[in-house]
């Protein structure tokens, strides 16, 4: 019997899958649980173009990020914060939040999230930082912190 997958189901397959059981699993196990749904042709015709409108918003959300990370490559973002007199430790840290917030004023809505330290930022300086996507896109933006 064929079932469409409403959730993933262990060693049989993942949400949205169309698979291949036998009745009484799908009669005894997958539907009393909602796990999944009898593949009627109305279904698979549904579940066919769900999945294309799927695909279709990945690649313009795929295309919308590639595109931002392209206007924010080698973007130099700015920090005037006080330090101490004698050496140039900040009070405090720049954190991916505070540049998150930075490239907001900008114009680039950036989550704190896909913004990517070596480590800390506590001195000083010039400094990298990396704006990375799931899908393997990334930028990378250079983080300027002067004295106030």
């Amino acid at each position: 019997m064929k079932v469409i997958l409403q959730k993933d189901v262990k060693d049989v397959g993942r949400v949205g899958e169309l698979v291949n059981v036998s009745e009484g699993f799908a009669r005894n196990f997958l539907f009393p649980r909602k796990l999944a749904a009898e593949a009627t042709e109305k279904r698979v015709k549904e579940y066919d173009h769900l999945k294309r409108v799927a695909e279709a918003k990945k690649k313009k959300a795929l295309a919308e990020r590639q595109e931002l990370l392209n206007k924010i490559n080698g973007t130099t973002v700015s920090f005037k914060l006080q330090a101490g007199a004698d050496s140039d430790k900040l009070f405090g840290t720049v954190t991916t939040t505070d540049i998150s917030k930075e490239l907001q004023k900008m114009g680039h809505s950036v989550d704190r999230r896909d913004i990517h330290l070596e480590e800390p930022i506590k001195v000083l300086g010039q400094h990298k930082a990396v704006v990375r996507y799931a899908e393997g896109l990334e930028a990378k933006i250079q983080i300027a912190v002067e004295r106030a």
